[in-house]
């Protein structure tokens, strides 16, 4: 990122009006109306400002194919960097607005602790400046607090700096006024990824008419964790479209060149396939359940009715511990559904043929932990097919490392499945300490294949 140095008294200027509104807000004996009246004073000072009319900021990457001139409609960066940027683009509807519910439900969703390592950056990007100017006054209006604190900023890129958006190929024999918007959609993604590049170590990139789960950023940062050292690209939290796409921040600038340079192609989720390939991510790596949800009812193109609902999503999924762990079995899987799709949060299950009696599936966890609860589930969605149907489950303490892989010395049964599910709570009061392993233990051969849906260990917390 690069500031222009003539303008220097201007951002000063600035600089000192959101250090003084930082502090009135911070004061005790501040009043709600008067933070929402400074705070859509600042924005008005922004927007008809001579160095906003001029470019407010410039934040530009060098390795990005676009010198982009950012505008700042409201907030401002801070020095620091943070954990996760939620970016999300906006545009004019035909029909319906959702915008302002979602800013709501990331911030309501979310605790202070959560908020102070976490930035959203809404990118409007239509063209009419003067419903920009109005959407990034409401903003301020609806969330006053996170805009003066920078947790929140309304950025806009003009439309000059946009290709060419008629003319294009009609790939998929899709209408001009079809492959218009998926193009330019496609460019304001790239501008949005392109300054958000520095911001912290993760971007999630959202849509503007989504709900959230509960915590979803203490769910996302565990499910990061969960992966240890494994090479990903993309990670998922939703199955709906480029929702809840999470990724490294420094890829942004290559993804931004990427969707810029075929920007005409094709729609953005389906250059986000070709972009993992790329990448050599292979497999989609996503998070179950979904913290996302779709809740616009009509389309942001043609305010056409779009009733489409992520059927994993869970408004509240719980504090489900991911802790890394190497998950081992005797049972001959069927194709790629490896036994690690069963642990914690991954999307995915584990597939097996026909278990015999002495076969095992075990989770060892690398760091030992209290475990307060465990769930396991078994067979298909439907609870119809492939339940494992007899097996005993135990914790074990003491890991070692045996010829077939890492282990436990000394096991504690805790019961067994009951039509292919077990569900137990206040662990530590019977175990009483640490534990490394949890293993479901097949007790009787059956013929027909088995799938273990999820296996879920909660920990105590270590506060």
């Amino acid at each position: 990122m690069r500031i222009y140095w003539k303008r220097t008294l201007t951002a000063a200027t600035l600089f000192f009006t959101f250090v003084f509104a930082y502090l009135t807000i911070s004061h005790d004996n501040s009043k709600p109306d008067e933070v929402q009246l400074l705070a859509r004073a600042t924005v008005l000072q922004q927007w008809n400002s001579a160095r906003s009319r001029q470019v407010f900021q410039d934040l530009q990457n060098d390795s990005v194919p676009f010198n982009v001139t950012y505008r700042f409609l409201a907030g401002s960066t801070t020095q620091t960097q943070k954990f996760l940027t939620v970016g999300l683009c906006s545009i004019k509807r035909k029909r319906g607005t959702y915008l302002l519910d979602t800013l709501q439900s990331i911030f309501s969703q979310s605790s202070e602790e959560e908020l102070r390592d976490m930035v959203v950056v809404v990118f409007l990007a239509d063209f009419d400046t003067d419903w920009n100017e109005r959407t990034a006054r409401d903003i301020s209006d609806l969330l006053p607090v996170p805009v003066l604190r920078g947790q929140l900023l309304v950025i806009h890129a003009p439309q000059s700096y946009y290709p060419p958006l008629e003319g294009l190929k009609r790939n998929f024999k899709d209408s001009p006024a079809r492959v218009h918007f998926r193009s330019k959609q496609n460019v304001d993604y790239a501008f949005i990824l392109g300054f958000s590049a520095k911001l912290s170590s993760y971007y999630i990139m959202l849509e503007d008419d989504v709900t959230c789960a509960k915590n979803f950023f203490t769910a996302i940062r565990k499910f990061i964790l969960s992966l240890g050292q494994s090479y990903w690209v993309t990670l998922e939290f939703s199955k709906l479209g480029y929702i809840g796409k999470l990724y490294h921040s420094k890829d942004l600038p290559q993804l931004a060149k990427f969707l810029f340079l075929f920007y005409q192609e094709m729609p953005c989720d389906w250059l986000l396939n070709h972009f993992n390939k790329l990448l050599t991510q292979k497999d989609v790596i996503r998070s179950n359940p979904s913290l996302f949800q779709h809740a616009g009812l009509y389309s942001s193109f043609g305010g056409t009715l779009n009733r489409l609902k992520d059927d994993e999503f869970e408004e509240d999924p719980g504090g489900v511990a991911d802790n890394p762990a190497s998950v081992l079995t005797d049972i001959t899987q069927f194709n790629e559904y490896t036994p690690d799709k069963a642990y914690g949060n991954r999307a995915g299950y584990f597939w097996g043929k026909s278990p015999a009696a002495g076969n095992h599936f075990t989770v060892v966890l690398r760091k030992p932990a209290v475990f307060t609860r465990l769930v396991i589930a078994t067979g298909s969605k439907d609870g119809k097919k492939d339940i494992l149907k007899s097996a005993e489950v135990a914790v074990g303490r003491d890991r070692v490392e045996t010829p077939q892989g890492p282990a436990c010395s000394r096991y504690f049964n805790l019961g067994h499945l009951v039509k292919g599910r077990f569900d137990a709570k206040n662990i530590q009061e019977e175990i009483g300490s640490s534990l490394s392993c949890l293993r479901i233990k097949v007790t009787n051969t059956q013929q027909e294949w088995v799938i273990i849906q999820k296996i879920n260990i909660w920990i105590k917390d270590k506060n």
